[in-house]
Formats: structure tokens, sequence, C-alpha cells
């Protein structure tokens, strides 16, 4: 009986799998196409630290940073990393980074700062494969780059080509506000993944 279960479990997981992949394919299709129309939102790079509702908070329209990107990216998805980035901080906090010698989370900018982005990608989505193959990078992958001084920088790929049709192109925010641009591998390329709730 046991072995009877297992087999149309699998025998399922098969019929279904073509389902489930077409989804996520479309999720992250769509996740690109909502970090496409940021470009059209005049925004000014701003670090300023703001304080924000919660949940589903957001910093003044017309400002952001980076990581803005990928959060308002997400939200258009109905995907509150504000509030998903804090509920696994408060469960887990010592798993985060502590470059900012914190005590406990804060709502209004966790969600903010790329390393704990990158941790909870790492703990929450797929960790893909960092190269400097353009082939392994598809639209709606979250991939992270090092700067210079120690900045970390994060951006969302869509569906739009380099000229040469060799790159994704990136949506980000690197301080001429939400712009498209071919950056893929203008930097280090440190971090890689694809996040779908």
């Amino acid at each position: 009986m046991l072995m009877r279960k297992r087999v149309y479990r699998y025998i399922s997981f098969l019929i279904l799998f073509p389902f489930f992949s077409i989804a996520q394919s479309d999720f992250f299709s769509r996740l690109a196409d909502s970090a496409l129309t940021l470009t059209r939102q005049k925004v000014v790079y701003d670090l300023s630290y703001f304080p924000i509702a919660y949940p589903n908070g957001d910093v003044p329209k017309d400002k952001g940073v980076c990581t803005d990107v990928i959060i308002r990216a997400y939200r258009k998805m109905n995907i509150d990393l504000q509030a998903l980035v804090n509920e696994d901080m408060r469960s887990h906090f010592s798993l985060y980074p502590n470059n900012w010698r914190l005590k406990t989370t804060d709502r209004n900018i966790d969600h903010r700062r790329v390393p704990n982005l990158m941790r909870f990608f790492s703990r929450k989505g797929v960790v893909l494969p960092v190269s400097t193959q353009a082939n392994d990078y598809r639209a709606g992958d979250i991939v992270c780059w090092q700067l210079s001084r120690g900045i970390m920088h994060i951006g969302l790929l869509v569906h739009q080509k380099s000229k040469d049709q060799q790159r994704p192109l990136v949506i980000h925010n690197i301080g001429d506000g939400q712009v498209m641009e071919d950056a893929l591998f203008a930097f280090p390329v440190i971090g890689h993944y694809r996040y779908s709730k």
C-alpha cells in the first residue's frame, strides 16, 4: 500500500511538473515586466533613512536606492519583501549579517540593505551559479555585485537585450534613478538568485 502511494505521488508529480514549471516561468516573466515599468517613474537616488509604514511600506515614490527597485518590482507581484524579510530576521536574527551592529530588527531599513536581501534570497529562494556566461542569466533573475569600497549593489534582469544581443539588460538604481542598462558584467557578480513566494 505504501509503495502504491509513493508511485501515485511520483506520477502526480510528473503530470503536474510541466504546469508548475510554466507557472514559475510566467511568474519570472511578469516580474521582469514589473521591473521594466519602474523605469517610467522618476526617482532620485537617495540614501536617507525613512520611517515607513508596515507592512507594505515604501519610501517616498520619487526617491530610492538599488534595493527599492527589487522591493517595488516584487510589490507589483503582491509580494511584500519588507514584511517577509522582517519576519525571517525576527525568527533567525543571528543568521543575518551584523554589519550595522544592531541588536534587533528595523522594519524601516532591514529589507533595503543588499546583504540582508542576499541572505533572504539564499534562504528562501534559489541560489543560481555566479558566472561570466550570459546564457546563465535570465529575465526575472536577481543579481548582486561588489562595487568599490565594500559597497554592494543589486538589480533585476529583464527580457530586453544588449545592443549585441548577448546579455540581458538590468533594471537598477546606481545613482541615476530606476533605469535599464547593459550592466550585467559591469562589476563583479557576487550573487545570483530567483525568488517567488
